[in-house]
């Protein structure tokens, strides 16, 4: 079984049960004139136990150096941040990597350490907390980084229960 969101509604297709009545013709239309396979019963459901959400939530990713992560967060706490998440990343962009010489010999280093910084917000604190990263990590060369800007549909909070805005 598998399924696809869109908007609030959850489509889930099934197998048919094993005792139907008619054999499986795939490629048959549809009363509506599309293609589909009759072997699979189509079942429309609300999803349970989500919630509209008042305010919009954002999710900022920003990979960085990992000599600026002390910057960043202070940055982030002066914007008014209570939490973020850090991960210790490997990866190459534009930069490509680079060789080192080690004892005599040459190593291609081509994954180069990064440091991923995870922050979810409410939408009136982004553009200060993309400015603020993005000022406290730049230090002019290549391999500065990247900041990645998503939306968030809902957030909770496993102790408890508490949604949205007050969650975070």
């Amino acid at each position: 079984m598998n399924g696809k969101v869109s908007g609030r509604t959850i489509t889930v297709r099934s197998q048919r049960p094993a005792g139907r009545s008619r054999p499986c013709h795939p490629q048959s239309p549809s009363p509506d004139g599309s293609w589909h396979d009759p072997c699979f019963v189509y079942h429309v459901r609300k999803p349970r136990n989500i919630q509209l959400i008042g305010e919009a939530m954002k999710k900022v990713e920003a990979i960085i150096k990992p000599f600026k992560l002390d910057e960043v967060k202070e940055a982030l706490q002066d914007v008014g941040l209570q939490g973020i998440t850090v991960t210790e990343a490997k990866g190459f962009g534009r930069q490509k990597g680079h060789t080192e010489l080690y004892r005599g010999a040459e190593y291609v280093v081509d994954f180069l350490p990064k440091v991923k910084v995870e922050v979810v917000l409410e939408e009136q604190l982004l553009e200060a907390a993309v400015n603020a990263i993005r000022d406290a990590a730049q230090t002019g060369r290549i391999g500065d980084g990247k900041i990645f800007i998503s939306s968030v549909e809902d957030v909770v909070r496993i102790r408890t229960g508490e949604t949205g805005a007050d969650a975070v």
